[in-house]
């Protein structure tokens, strides 16, 4: 026993390093400019973000860029164990450590996609007098547009964004001008700030608890894989997730029953977030959910503790999002629509709709999948809510701990995968108790087992990867067609099992979420549209 505080010390100093080296690696890749993991951007020279414009071969660019996510895994892994075995650092130096890491990756060229270039486009429709949701890149193109050529792998799909989203695209385009480069900068400065509110708002829920405040910026601010993925990526789910946390900040920080206009304020900044990427809705009906499960366990009838909050959050909601559909109009929604139909090359549901091919024609195997993933996920949120129980006592925590247990539902059932959609489960992990030792606490396994899966198999996330030199061209269909479904099929199989035992440790009328030191609470140290891809 008097071993383990020095072997957790070692493993918290040796994660560490581990994950600088990530960081490392991932800005040496954006640094030294185009290359297979990184499209060119056109523009003046001198403009940001800055690279060396080195042209790294595409061995070395996606050897780095494997060797930076491979390191950050193993980061994350020592630095977790580590914490929960006692060991510590102040969590406001990690904090500052992870936002100056994602500062430097935004003064560097985005990689791993091409999606920023997308972006620009669509910013710049907006500004030319074009609609970007009845506009492609490639129509723009046509008419000699300089952002709108630059794009790649979605030239012949119009936006699936909100019009939030869009707006902040616009005025990035209006900084730009015709600098696809500076365009690039300005959405990347834009989806900093959103990365840096997020990593605030956990670090304000988690005040009061310095394991959880620690915890928080390990598994957001300081994360290897989401600084790479996310950060590094500029993709513009950064922008959704910080409506989605700020809302469940708002609910959170009711010491009682949330009010009817701490919960509209809660329903409008979800509609927000909807007006950046649809699916953010998931928040408020989790948000939902957890008002009714709190007032279950409540002694005055059911509906007089239930109401104000409901109204409050449908009202809010209805107000943001409703603008939302009312600026983008029906092309919105049908784009998002088409979009859902979609089916990623590294979800098992591809195995699975090739499988139904061999049977069915026409549309019959693209149907049953999403009646199949939509089956799934209902699953999954039973026994995620059922397995953490957070309706226990009316806690505060059922607000976060249901709105992850959907956001996890929809993430392991639905068809299309990238690895940056995890990005709001990882920052709703860190607002969820979990026993140490309890079934449970594998969630955070199961989501790092998820988002490192998903990072490799798409190395990288472009159409690229179909010039990729013979040495590297095993890495498509060993890799993304092969070990990535795998390994997230296997972690679906993991996350069933551990909510069943989680389910079997609470007992039929389980105690709720477990008596361990929860986020904000004063106590003792814790128990510590193109062609898928």
């Amino acid at each position: 026993m008097s071993g383990r505080p020095g072997r957790a010390e070692s493993a918290g100093r040796a994660g560490l390093i581990t994950i600088g080296a990530s960081v490392a690696g991932t800005f040496v890749v954006a640094v030294a400019g185009p290359s297979v993991m990184e499209p060119a951007l056109p523009g003046r020279p001198g403009q940001p973000p800055w690279s060396f414009g080195l042209h790294p071969s595409p061995y070395l660019a996606v050897g780095l860029t494997a060797a930076a996510l491979a390191a950050g895994t193993v980061g994350l892994v020592l630095v977790l164990r580590a914490v929960r075995g006692g060991w510590s650092v102040p969590a406001r130096a990690v904090l500052v450590a992870g936002l100056l890491a994602a500062v430097a990756l935004t003064l560097v060229p985005p990689f791993g996609s091409s999606d920023h270039l997308s972006y620009a486009a669509y910013g710049r429709m907006l500004v030319t007098g074009h609609n970007p949701y009845t506009t492609t890149p490639a129509q723009l193109a046509a008419l000699g547009d300089p952002i709108a050529r630059a794009v790649q792998d979605w030239a012949r799909s119009p936006s699936v964004y909100g019009p939030l989203a869009t707006a902040i695209q616009a005025l990035a385009a209006l900084a730009g001008g015709t600098s696809v480069r500076l365009t690039v900068f300005v959405l990347g400065l834009a989806n900093l700030a959103a990365f840096a509110g997020t990593a605030l708002l956990l670090h304000r829920m988690t005040r009061g608890n310095p394991a959880w405040q620690l915890r928080a910026a390990l598994l957001w601010a300081a994360n290897p894989l989401l600084l790479q993925v996310l950060v590094a990526g500029a993709h513009v789910d950064s922008q959704a997730v910080v409506f989605g946390v700020a809302a469940v900040a708002v609910m959170y920080e009711a010491r009682a029953e949330a009010s009817a206009p701490r919960a509209a304020l809660a329903g409008a900044l979800v509609g927000l977030g909807f007006a950046v990427k649809v699916t953010i809705a998931l928040v408020g009906l989790g948000l939902a959910l957890a008002v009714v499960l709190r007032a279950q366990r409540q002694p005055r009838p059911l509906w007089r503790r239930q109401w104000p909050a409901l109204a409050g959050l449908a009202a809010g909601f209805a107000v943001t999002a409703g603008a939302a559909v009312a600026i983008g109009g029906s092309a919105m929604l049908r784009q998002s629509t088409q979009a859902s139909d979609m089916v990623s090359i590294g979800s098992p549901w591809r195995v699975i709709r090739t499988i139904i091919h061999l049977a069915l024609t026409g549309t019959a195997a693209t149907d049953l999948v999403k009646a199949g993933a939509v089956a799934l996920a209902v699953l999954l949120a039973v026994l995620l809510i059922r397995g953490l129980e957070p309706g226990s006592a009316g806690s505060r925590a059922a607000y976060p701990a249901v709105v992850f247990a959907l956001v996890m539902a929809w993430l392991f059932a639905w068809p299309y995968v990238l690895p940056w959609y995890d990005a709001l489960a990882w920052a709703l992990l860190a607002l969820v108790p979990l026993a140490p030792g309890g079934a449970a606490e594998a969630l955070g396994w199961i989501v790092l087992a998820r988002t490192a899966a998903l990072g490799f198999g798409y190395l990288p996330a472009r159409q690229a990867d179909a010039a990729l030199p013979p040495g590297l061209g095993w890495l498509q269909p060993v890799i993304r067609h092969g070990v990535t479904p795998a390994v997230l099929a296997a972690a679906t199989g993991w996350l069933v099992l551990a909510m069943v035992r989680a389910r079997r440790e609470n007992g039929p009328n389980g105690p709720g979420i477990p008596a361990v030191a929860q986020p904000g609470a004063t106590t003792a140290k814790a128990g510590t549209k193109s062609p898928d891809r």
